[in-house]
């Protein structure tokens, strides 16, 4: 997820380096062997794939990343720092169209231009969704290994619970029987306390029927307000490319990282069989920068598209996949008739509001103090608890439309608290913030092509709070946060709301205030969904394998035919484990 004008402080490079790589920075050093596989982005769930295929020592596996190393990195390491690498050469600088449910605004979307992709500039929060989530992918792919209960082994694989950066006692804070320590991705939870985080949880037992106290909301049961889960380390961001591209991997010989380099096409691969599905294991790519000379490069046994949400479509549409009659007006010649692809773009709608308080907070030495031992509040995030929550099933919106959830364990709304100012704030002074983001949002969008250009950006079009329930479940979400902050734990604490929100005093000035305020989170999935194996829709079959293709998988947030009802790094990280076993499987591997 992101945030708005967090700490601007903006160090971009340091002596201090997070994971030590043999990285490749042009393709004329790559080795001449031959790559059993070929992975299209070194960002979350590519890296998994890249680490779990060269576990064989037989495959060779070359990951081809568009962005720079992340070695070095400051304001990716930095805990606290987690934005700052939005709008500069590590993020993607993506923009949507103008927005006609946000009053025309154009709304940035930042995508991680880095290795480690999203997981090397988002905000670390680890958050897996409900078990109806996954249960719900089960259901519209027919496949019961998507299931909550079949992912487990997924979840535990990923993750390697860590102490946090204090080594506080954590008793109370979370529940070690839903966590797996053995894993490779380091889950923490913060390593710095705030000051209101006892006011949080007095307000839990205050007002419980609203806010009911969560020991951990990554159980798959995620209702109620507990503490919010990170991917840090010892005070440090462990992103995809710092875990499983870290040092214990990163020297395999079997294992090459290629990166400032853009893939342009995929291109049908000659057969010397007559084949009933195009054969599509060949990749044509470039210098990022240079953009020339285009080199083509042909896996023995497959392509894993791994480019993202906005990527993965945009390199599809460009190969000749996706609409036909869209292609051809373009002067793109289709290969294969997919008009899915690009379709079904769902991503959340966030808002954050700030309210005045009476304490300030010194941040002088904050930067010193994390470099010289890994303490203070830099090797943390803002805030630590996070709500979960569903509207009342006798609210007015299901009068008029469905509930767009995957089932009752899943919260339509979260609230995040933080302690300090984020977003606008309106001047001077000491602020909480709430933040709140539909996290089951009913609004669909789509990502297509303005030109036949790979390098032309891609037409991002989310269509935020076109859903009648989306504008009706933030506008509650506000009221929601204003009844937490009314608790008795925030007397003499809270002032009142700070900025035009105070103003927002009905619903209609609310939408108002929505409208003209809100913005994207960054989680967005969909546009090369799964679906059941024969469906007539869809862009992947239920193994991630695209249809009506040979040689060809997609794994990364894009295959999810539905949003997670959190952030969704994680069950980016879960999807890629379970692609990885079935790749193995296929192939017979190690």
């Amino acid at each position: 997820m992101r945030l708005w004008n967090y700490f601007p402080i903006c160090i971009l490079v340091s002596t201090l380096q997070t994971s030590f790589a043999v990285l490749y920075d042009h393709y004329e050093d790559l080795p001449s062997i031959q790559f059993d596989f070929i992975v299209i982005g070194g960002g979350t769930a590519g890296n998994v794939i890249a680490n779990r295929l060269t576990e064989d020592s037989d495959i060779n596996v070359l990951v081809i990343e568009s962005g720079p190393s992340n070695l070095h990195v400051l304001n990716s390491i930095v805990p606290y720092f987690a934005f700052s690498l939005e709008h500069t050469m590590y993020d993607w600088n993506f923009t949507t169209i103008p927005q006609s449910s946000l009053d025309g605004r154009i709304i940035p979307f930042p995508k991680g231009h880095i290795l480690g992709g999203c997981s090397s500039i988002n905000g670390m929060f680890y958050t897996r969704g409900s078990s109806s989530d996954f249960d719900r992918f089960a259901r519209v792919t027919g496949d019961e290994g998507w299931s909550w209960d079949n992912i487990q082994k997924y979840i535990h694989r990923n993750e390697r619970w860590t102490p946090p950066a204090d080594n506080h006692n954590t008793t109370g804070q979370f529940n070690p029987d839903v966590h797996g320590f053995n894993g490779i991705n380091a889950v923490s939870l913060s390593g710095f306390p705030h000051s209101i985080d006892s006011r949080v949880i007095q307000t839990t037992s205050q007002l419980s029927e609203e806010f009911p106290f969560n020991l951990d909301t990554n159980s798959g049961n995620p209702l109620g307000v507990g503490w919010i889960q990170f991917t840090i380390d010892d005070g440090k961001r462990s992103s995809s490319a710092t875990s499983y591209l870290g040092p214990n991997f990163i020297m395999r010989p079997n294992l090459h990282v290629l990166l400032h380099t853009r893939v342009t096409r995929l291109i049908e691969t000659p057969s010397s069989t007559k084949l009933a599905k195009p054969l599509i294991r060949t990749v044509e790519f470039t210098d990022e920068n240079t953009r020339e000379p285009r080199v083509n490069l042909t896996a023995s046994k497959e392509v894993i598209l791994s480019a993202g949400t906005v990527g993965t479509p945009q390199i599809l549409l460009n190969s000749g996949i996706g609409d036909a009659a869209d292609l051809t007006a373009l002067g793109i010649n289709p290969i294969v008739n997919l008009p899915d692809v690009g379709k079904n773009l769902s991503d959340q709608a966030a808002l954050a509001s700030s309210c005045v308080n009476t304490n300030a907070t010194l941040r002088a030495e904050f930067l010193e103090e994390w470099k010289k031992d890994k303490s203070g509040p830099f090797v943390a995030s803002q805030s630590t608890h996070v709500g979960w929550l569903r509207l009342p099933p006798n609210s007015s919106i299901f009068d008029v439309t469905d509930d767009p959830s995957s089932g009752e364990n899943s919260p339509h709304y979260e609230l995040f608290f933080v302690d300090g100012g984020f977003g606008p704030t309106p001047g001077a002074g000491h602020f909480i913030s709430v933040g709140m983001i539909v996290v089951s949002p009913a609004s669909r969008g789509t990502i297509s092509l303005h030109s036949s250009d790979p390098f032309d950006p891609p037409i991002i079009d989310p269509r935020y709070l076109t859903s009648e329930f989306d504008i009706f479940a933030l506008r509650e979400a506000v009221k929601s946060s204003r009844r937490f902050l009314a608790a008795p734990a925030w007397k003499d604490y809270v002032i009142g709301p700070a900025g035009d929100i105070a103003n927002a005093t009905t619903d209609e000035l609310l939408d108002t205030f929505i409208r003209q305020n809100a913005g994207s989170p960054a989680h967005p999935v969909g546009t090369a969904a799964m679906s059941a194996k024969n469906a007539s829709f869809g862009v992947v079959d239920p193994d991630l394998q695209a249809k009506g293709i040979m040689g060809l998988r997609i794994v990364d947030a894009s295959v999810m035919p539905f949003i997670t009802a959190g952030h969704t790094q994680a069950p980016v990280y879960i999807i890629a484990e379970r692609a990885a076993d079935m790749i193995k499987e296929k192939w017979n591997l190690q």
